[in-house]
């Protein structure tokens, strides 16, 4: 039964509708697992007041996802939280009452010296039960404070983080955050590695996965040969719970009958194609960092044309942000279009509300027109993914405009280019041959406040 499941995979991969029917067909009942596993909560900084458990599971529902990250494990308030509305069953797969389903997540942000180096790193810590969630903060008080941010900064290395977590738990997950991030992550530009192996040294072997972030996609990732050993995870890092931000990027799973904690971390560990089916991708332009640039000046800049300036502005004369893209092709020692054996393979999207906004010329995805027009077709198809991975034009076209349904269809097919993101600037799609130069209208807020867009 597996081996034919396996046979059939890539083709009818690309078919949801297919692809659920041959699962079913051959396996029996088959639980599709979407899950996003980077969310913070409101005690983080720069984050929507929003980010409350009620919330994340009225919108991962819009959007389709069913299983989330909880976000901010180590943040004691939030915990408190998580412990009150959340049940344990023994899987390692919390449920809220009305079932929906998370798994304990959080991040912190590691600032430390090594081989003579300042680094900054983020890492996902994923737990399989709030016992061991509570001997990581036992520790983590050893260690500093974790009452300020939900995203705590402590002083040690990745090395004593990848080894503590192991001592503490074998089933805790390390990941190394955003990987390619320019600030705050282990390959960054500004603060990182040149390799996992140089940052964690011999607590490499209990690293199984990075997060890709928004500024690449696996297709860069797998350019680093030094990656084949490790999956590629795709996740949002959403700030606020709404579905153009949560789920922009999340991981797709198969399984028979339940999934839990155990099942879901041996398929990432194992890269088991069997059960770990894709991951969903943003353009990796559409990322905030995936060109260079300086946001100051508004000047981006493609890899080769930086590397023409030397990495400098050409109008202040101030170091750029080299962005991911860049950082990618200084470490990658393939050609572009490698594709390694038994790569997990991904799809790429972009958010239905962005495509709205664009279409519209609103530009604004949380614009009352783009999120009327939103929720009609979420209403009409069930939740996001449906409209985006499995809707016939056609039925697109009786709910939305005929240039909506369109664009549906050529994002899914990846025929829509985007204006690259740079130097913290969200990238942007180009819609009816628009050269992408205008700019998102501004949304006025008070000073030193977040505006809607950031989050």
């Amino acid at each position: 039964m597996e081996s034919q499941f396996h046979a059939f995979y890539h083709y009818y991969v690309m078919n949801s509708k297919l692809f659920k029917g041959v699962v079913n067909a051959l396996s029996g009942v088959i639980v599709l697992v979407y899950a996003d596993f980077h969310l913070h909560s409101k005690y983080s900084r720069a984050t929507s007041k929003e980010m409350w458990p009620d919330a994340l599971e009225k919108y991962a529902k819009m959007k389709g996802l069913n299983l989330l990250g909880t976000g901010d494990i180590t943040h004691p308030k939030y915990l408190q939280v998580l412990k009150e509305s959340l049940h344990e069953d023994g899987t390692g797969i919390l449920r809220t009452k009305e079932g929906f389903t998370y798994v304990l997540q959080g991040e912190i942000s590691l600032v430390y010296t090594q081989d003579g180096r300042s680094h900054r790193v983020h890492h996902l810590l994923l737990a399989p039960d709030f016992a061991t969630v509570d001997a990581i903060n036992d520790w983590l008080d050893t260690k500093g404070r974790r009452d300020y941010d939900g995203r705590p900064i402590f002083g040690f290395s990745s090395i004593e983080l990848a080894e503590r977590m192991h001592q503490i738990n074998p089933r805790i997950m390390v990941i190394p955050a955003h990987a390619w991030t320019p600030w705050f992550s282990v390959f960054g530009s500004n603060s990182g590695f040149n390799s996992l192996q140089e940052c964690f040294k011999d607590q490499t072997k209990r690293v199984h996965a990075i997060e890709t972030g928004l500024s690449s996609d696996p297709a860069m990732n797998w350019r680093v040969s030094s990656l084949d050993s490790v999956a590629l995870l795709s996740n949002s890092d959403s700030h606020s719970p709404w579905p153009w931000r949560m789920g922009r990027e999340c991981n797709v799973f198969a399984f028979d009958d339940v999934f839990t904690y155990a099942n879901i971390t041996d398929a990432i560990k194992n890269r088991d194609k069997r059960h770990f089916l894709y991951t969903i991708e943003v353009d990796p332009a559409y990322g905030k960092y995936h060109w260079d640039g300086h946001r100051m000046c508004g000047v981006v800049l493609s890899p080769e044309e930086s590397a023409k300036s030397n990495g400098v502005c050409p109008k202040c004369k101030q170091r750029l942000t080299i962005g991911v893209e860049s950082r990618v092709n200084e470490l990658a020692d393939r050609p572009v279009g490698f594709v390694p054996e038994n790569a997990i393979p991904f799809k790429t999207l972009l958010p239905l509300a962005e495509i709205i906004s664009f279409v519209m010329k609103i530009k604004n995805p949380y614009a009352v027109h783009v999120r009327q027009e939103y929720e009609k077709l979420v209403k009409h198809f069930g939740n996001e993914f449906n409209v985006m991975l499995e809707t016939a034009e056609s039925e697109l076209a009786t709910v939305t405009t005929a240039k909506i349904a369109e664009y549906i269809m050529k994002n899914r097919k990846a025929q829509i280019r985007t204006k690259p993101g740079y130097d913290g600037v969200y990238g942007e799609p180009i819609i009816d041959g628009d050269d992408g130069s205008y700019v998102r209208a501004p949304v006025k807020t008070q000073t030193g406040q977040k505006t809607l867009g950031e989050f």
